[in-house]
């Protein structure tokens, strides 16, 4: 068992992959960014998360995750495709509206441009089962 930093604890022994939840009428759309089930999921390894989303992509260490929440519903032009909050520079990988998970950092991580200029606090990811994914960040949490 490692430390995941100050109030989480990890206990994630294999990987964990989460492929993306597309939603069809947003697929074509996507599909034109390079976005699509076969270059999009989340890897959850016993040191690190990786997320993949076309051609963007989050790598951080498991002990740089400070917790993780559901969210949604999501508005369409908030939430699909790659999007960075003006408010707190969230980055989303969305293909859903419907719901997904908040993954908060300790430290910012690079994603959505490639010098990594932009870092950002939090990624919400549309994955399935997102609540099984918020449960193993948030596992041992203390």
């Amino acid at each position: 068992m490692a430390a995941g930093g100050p109030g989480i604890r990890r206990h994630v022994s294999h990987d964990e992959q989460y492929g993306f939840v597309f939603d069809d009428r947003y697929r074509p759309l996507l599909g034109v960014l390079g976005i699509g089930p076969r270059t999009c999921g989340l890897t959850l390894t016993p040191q690190a998360l990786h997320v993949r989303f076309g051609p963007w992509v989050v790598r951080t260490p498991l002990s740089n995750v400070a917790g993780a929440e559901l969210s949604g519903p999501y508005s369409p032009l908030k939430a699909i495709g790659v999007r960075v909050s003006l408010a707190d520079r969230g980055l989303t990988f969305g293909t859903s509206t419907e719901q997904g998970a908040c993954v908060r950092f300790h430290r910012p991580v690079r994603g959505s441009d490639p010098l990594g200029l932009l870092t950002h606090p939090a990624l919400t990811v549309t994955v399935e089962s997102p609540a099984r994914l918020v449960e193993r960040l948030r596992r041992d949490h203390r």
